[in-house]
């Protein structure tokens, strides 16, 4: 068990989580935002940060404070917390990125780490192979296998009280991200960022990254604390932490304010391009876009970037608390209308609905089904398996109607859950709000329901009556089973 992470509450694969940080004497509570702090250029100063956004945890890059003739002896003498004025947690990077960005870096994963402990970094990293997306495989395998020998050099290193990154790559192919994961999670490193997925994040391939994720998941135990590096969109964080991240790195909020341009939950839009601020953080409130437009470049940026920290809190916050109520995958439904690429991510996110459903609650205060992709949620998939347990005897009504005493047990059928006694019906999740006419994805998972009930007793004969299914729910249904229009009764 890593002794650094405890976690304290679940929703599908999100969690809420305490990451304590020895060096810096705080405990972060997770999912947890790391504003980036470029060390040449300070958009907003991290005390800022700490006293106006709540930061309790930032990343800096050590490479360029190693390299950098102006900070490098500042950072030794003073130490990055005097240097910076925070007194949270820092994580520093090893020169990773600018590996990938420029082929080369001058230095090694034992200098990195002593470099980045001297400065007084919280949480180092080694000098890990970010490969890049959709590479050979023969490529892929050959990096992998480097940052694999660099985390063992990294656990030889005396860092003392300092946690240490175990990166996990692989590119896009899931098992070397799996094997990866299981690697680094077998070392005595701490903390797991999945690495090289700003390239799929910058192409809108969330799908990919949800793949990506799952597969280090599979590879890491529950109590890793997982980092999904260089992911600081608010967009996709709801999605993110429902798939299992813990932490993120957010660039973003300066490099879009220093191009004009302004977050939001649906996405990014252009100064230029708004009439209105759609949002009620103290910038928004006290400026119209036109007045932020006439600002001087220095203005504008820093304000643009207050926005979006701002934006880009919120929505964590958000997301933590729809962890705490059990409804985060309806916030991550909502997010997903927002470009159908989060779309193809969400429905990527159900198809791991097995491994979610291990810690996703088995109570929670409510079911909204919101769309399709809701009779694909783990409550639906745990409720089939369990379908699978129940006895029943003699001839069963599964209805969407009143009991029968022409059977010698009535049940519910509610879509998207399928059949359930009757006595459960004020039990969680069959409190379900669902809508007049749910859909005919919901209809043929309750279909599938009835044919995990039959299959589960053979001996005991069924009846479904609904109201007006689908035809393709009805030619789920098993052929032995009897099948009654509501519909027709009553007319």
């Amino acid at each position: 068990m890593r002794d650094c992470f405890e976690l304290r509450a679940f929703d599908a694969g999100g969690r809420i989580g305490d990451l304590r940080v020895p060096r810096a004497g705080v405990t972060v509570e997770t999912p947890a935002l790391l504003p980036v702090i470029n060390p040449h250029i300070r958009t907003i100063a991290p005390a800022a940060l700490e006293a106006e956004f709540g930061a309790e945890i930032l990343i800096t890059n050590g490479y360029i404070l190693q390299k950098s003739e102006d900070l490098r002896e500042s950072a030794l003498s003073r130490g990055l917390h005097d240097l910076y004025d925070f007194s949270g947690a820092i994580m520093t990077d090893s020169g990773s990125f600018q590996l990938a960005e420029y082929g080369d870096i001058d230095t090694t994963t034992e200098e990195i780490l002593r470099f980045q402990y001297d400065v007084g970094s919280d949480i180092g990293t080694p000098v890990d192979i970010p490969t890049p997306p959709d590479v050979s495989r023969e490529r892929a395998a050959a990096e992998l296998a480097t940052t694999r020998e660099r985390l063992e050099v990294a656990e030889g290193v005396d860092v003392g009280e300092m946690l240490v990154n175990a990166p996990v790559q692989g590119s896009t192919y899931t098992d070397l991200r799996e094997d990866a994961a299981r690697h680094a999670y077998g070392t005595s490193l701490d903390v797991f960022p999945v690495g090289a997925v700003v390239p799929l994040l910058n192409s809108y391939r969330y799908d990919d990254m949800v793949e990506v994720v799952a597969a280090a998941k599979r590879g890491l135990g529950q109590d890793a604390p997982v980092h999904l590096f260089g992911a600081g969109h608010p967009m996709m964080f709801a999605l993110a932490v429902a798939m299992g991240c813990d932490l993120f790195d957010s660039a973003a909020y300066a490099l879009y304010a220093r191009d004009d341009r302004y977050l939001t939950v649906r996405g990014t839009e252009h100064l230029d391009d708004l009439a209105y601020f759609p949002c009620s953080c103290p910038v928004c409130t006290d400026h119209a876009p036109e007045e932020v437009a006439r600002c001087d470049a220095d203005t504008r940026e820093r304000l643009l970037a207050r926005h979006n920290l701002h934006v880009t809190f919120e929505e964590l916050r958000r997301v933590k608390q729809a962890v705490r109520r059990g409804n985060l995958l309806e916030l991550v439904d909502a997010r997903a209308r927002g470009h159908p690429a989060m779309l193809d991510g969400y429905r990527a996110l159900l198809d791991h609905s097995a491994e979610l459903e291990r810690t996703d609650p088995a109570t929670k205060d409510s079911f909204f089904h919101v769309s399709a992709e809701s009779a694909r949620r783990p409550e639906v998939l745990r409720h089939h398996d369990r379908l699978s347990r129940l006895a029943v005897e003699g001839s069963v009504l599964l209805t969407e109607g009143n009991d029968s005493d022409r059977y010698d047990a009535t049940w519910r059928l509610v879509p998207p859950f399928g059949p359930f006694p009757r006595h459960l019906s004020d039990s969680y999740p069959f409190t379900a709000e669902t809508p007049e006419h749910p859909g005919r994805a919901a209809y043929e998972r309750a279909a599938e329901g009835v044919r995990a009930l039959a299959a589960a007793n053979p001996e005991a004969s069924f009846t479904v009556a609904h109201w007006e299914w689908p035809e393709s729910a009805l030619a789920r249904l098993p052929e032995d089973v009897r099948v009654e229009s509501l519909a027709d009764r009553e007319s």
